[in-house]
């Protein structure tokens, strides 16, 4: 299977980097894993309406620039469905079983994501109902993904 993972923004504290980089060495003897950066949109602080919504426009094009029309895409949303880390290994399965071996997983910047990604998206996965940095759930992401690989795989996980 491939994974890519497509965020908004340059991930900088590397206490991040350091831990997306273990779950992503663990995770490339399982699929291979594709990290992709897109630039975010400077912005001011305070951003009236019409402002948010260019700068999500603005990311949503080049996210959407970086995903094949062939991909399977899950995209990260607080309105999106909730799983538990078993749920997502049986649905990961399910897509390597039925020949969608190309899964792009999508993380916003910090005004969320534009409609025409979530358009795009064939899923909307919300890891909880609160709001975390875009750059801590990549290291979430990547952590439930490997996890969801050692699922499917009967190896032990902790609970």
């Amino acid at each position: 299977m491939n994974i890519s993972i497509i965020s908004v923004g340059k991930l900088k504290e590397k206490y991040l980097k350091s831990g997306i980089e273990e779950y992503t060495k663990r995770l490339g003897s399982y699929a291979k894993v594709n990290e992709v950066e897109v630039a975010d949109e400077k912005a001011p602080e305070q951003l009236s309406d019409a402002d948010m919504e260019i700068v999500k426009k603005k990311e949503g094009e080049r996210i959407l620039a970086k995903i094949s029309p062939d991909a399977y895409v899950i995209a990260l949303a607080i309105d999106g469905k909730m799983k538990t880390s078993e749920q997502l290994a049986k649905d990961l399965e399910s897509l390597m079983t039925y020949g969608r071996s190309k899964v792009v997983f999508v993380i916003g910047g910090s005004l969320g994501l534009h409609d025409e990604v979530l358009k795009r998206a064939d899923e909307k996965l919300s890891f909880s109902k609160m709001t975390f940095p875009h750059q801590l759930m990549k290291l979430i992401l990547v952590e439930q993904v490997y996890r969801a690989f050692r699922i499917m795989k009967g190896e032990p996980y902790h609970k």
